[in-house]
């Protein structure tokens, strides 16, 4: 699946990103993380092929998670549904 790197000083955890190109809980996880200068990895679900889509969902559901975006997953074990703020500084200890 075709990730998209941010790069970041603090990047002592793994942090992947399923989210939608449309969603603004999405930008707004994604602009959390830019402004606590967290290193991550996301995927825009919704510009992938239909194999690219099933591999995510397989992923996501995989970890116990939901197919709702943003679904964050630190160190590819915590899994974050939404924007949640209070758990993402939680997992990385921001």
């Amino acid at each position: 699946m075709p990730f998209s790197k941010v790069q970041g000083k603090n990047n002592q955890h793994k942090v992947a990103i399923y989210a939608l190109s449309t969603c603004v809980w999405c930008k707004m996880t994604k602009q959390y993380l830019k402004d606590n200068n967290v290193e991550f990895e996301y995927l825009d679900v919704d510009l992938c092929t239909p194999e690219e889509k099933e591999q995510a969902r397989q992923k996501i559901l995989g970890k116990g998670g939901t197919l709702n975006y943003p679904t964050t997953i630190v160190d590819d074990q915590k899994v974050i549904t939404g924007f949640r703020k209070d758990l993402l500084k939680e997992a990385l200890q921001l």
